[in-house]
C-alpha cells in the first residue's frame, strides 16, 4: 500500500468512527502539532505517542464541538510527506453555531506508518464563526 493510500484509508477510518484502527495504523511514538487556538488544545499543542494524542485531542472534540467532521478537498501525494487538504465542519458548542473552517493536515510517514503530523487549520473560523 502507498503512503498516500495509507493516509486515505485512515481517514476513512475516522468518518466511520473507527478510532481505534486509526490509532493502530499509526506509529506508536507519533509526534503530533496542533494548532494553539483550537478550544480543547491546552499548552503549545505538541503531543508524544498515541495515548497522548487520543487523551489530549482526539477524547477532548466531543466535548467542544458536536457533529465534528473533515471534508477532504484533496490529497497533495510528497513521497514520504502526504498533505490533506480541507475543511473542519461542525458546531462549536459555546456559541451553538455551526461552523466551516479551511484546514490542511502535513503527515510524515515512515516505515509505512505516520511518525509526524502538523496542522493548520482557520481555528477563528470555528470558535467565531
Amino acid at each position: 500500500m502507498s503512503n498516500l493510500e495509507i493516509m486515505k484509508e485512515g481517514y476513512a477510518n475516522f468518518a466511520k468512527g473507527n478510532v481505534e484502527a486509526v490509532l493502530a495504523s499509526w506509529d506508536k511514538d507519533i509526534v503530533w502539532e496542533e494548532c494553539t487556538g483550537m478550544p480543547m488544545v491546552e499548552g503549545e499543542g505538541k503531543f508524544v505517542g498515541v495515548n497522548d494524542v487520543l487523551e489530549n485531542v482526539l477524547a477532548k472534540i466531543p466535548g467542544y464541538i458536536d457533529d465534528f467532521n473533515i471534508e477532504i478537498r484533496e490529497f497533495v501525494d510528497g513521497g514520504d510527506k502526504i498533505v490533506m487538504v480541507g475543511y473542519y465542519n461542525g458546531t462549536y458548542k459555546p456559541t451553538g453555531k455551526k461552523f466551516h473552517a479551511q484546514a490542511t493536515h502535513t503527515w510524515t510517514i515512515k516505515d509505512g506508518k505516520p511518525v509526524h503530523f502538523f496542522q493548520a487549520v482557520d481555528t477563528a473560523s470555528i470558535v467565531n464563526p
